[in-house]
């Protein structure tokens, strides 16, 4: 997935917050925090991981299918993303 290198810089800048949102959480449970505490900074990490999976599917959508030059090329990747987004919704 070479596209990714020229969007590098705000890949890794998403993942350095969902890193920092993993710590706290691992934080809050040696804390012993609140449970809804815990929750919330769950949920916002899910959402964070969410927003990297939409990011990166929407990159290689857009470079790899829509701008694709040869039809059986993008059914290939067609195919190849739907299976990563049937694992991903399991």
């Amino acid at each position: 997935m070479a596209h990714t290198i020229g969007n590098k810089t705000r890949l890794q800048a998403r993942l350095r917050r969902i890193q920092g949102q993993t710590a706290a959480l691992e934080k809050q449970l040696a804390e012993d925090s609140d449970c809804i505490a815990v929750l919330q900074q769950i949920a916002a990490i899910r959402g964070a991981v969410n927003g990297l999976m939409a990011a990166v599917i929407e990159d290689h959508l857009l470079e790899h299918i829509v701008k694709a030059d040869a039809l059986e090329q993008r059914q290939q990747d067609i195919d190849i993303v739907l299976q990563i987004i049937q694992s991903y919704l399991k």
